[in-house]
């Protein structure tokens, strides 16, 4: 999935089967770039899944292909309600309370730099890069 050769890249990725990130939450890694640091995939979540609060540190962007995304506690409290269809940007350094599914959701997830994952009192829990999210993709378990 490493992208460094200048040129084309395809990804067929009803090839590429989903692997388990965590209960509840499953990913196709579809590329990673070590020159840029971005990095691309595919997520399938459950109803009721969420991702830890978390700070951006390059740009981000989604789509998504199924369900529904709250986003800073969604349109309810001032933040995103992401629908199929939609697609969102999220800038450097933005900071994200916790992002909730409400059910189930397929995305797309294009990840221009690291993660940096948050405790309840802002301090760094993880910081996932694109090495990081590849020794995950090598690691997990394949799911259906």
């Amino acid at each position: 999935m490493n992208s460094t050769e200048i040129g084309d890249f395809h990804v067929a990725s009803k090839d590429v089967p989903w692997k388990e990130l965590r209960d509840g939450y499953h990913f196709k890694l579809l590329r990673t770039c070590p020159v840029t640091g971005t990095w691309v995939a595919l997520f399938r979540t459950v109803a009721g899944a969420s991702v830890p609060p978390h700070k951006h540190i390059g740009a981000a962007e989604y789509f998504v292909l199924k369900g529904k995304i709250e986003i800073r506690g969604g349109v309810e409290k001032g933040g995103v309600t992401a629908c199929a269809g939609d697609y969102g940007y999220e800038p450097n350094g933005i900071i994200h309370e916790k992002t909730y599914f409400p059910e189930p959701c397929e995305y797309l997830f294009i990840n221009h730099g690291p993660l940096q994952y948050l405790d309840a009192e802002g301090n760094t829990v993880l910081v996932l890069d694109w090495m990081g999210i590849q020794a995950k993709w090598d690691d997990a378990p394949v799911v259906e």
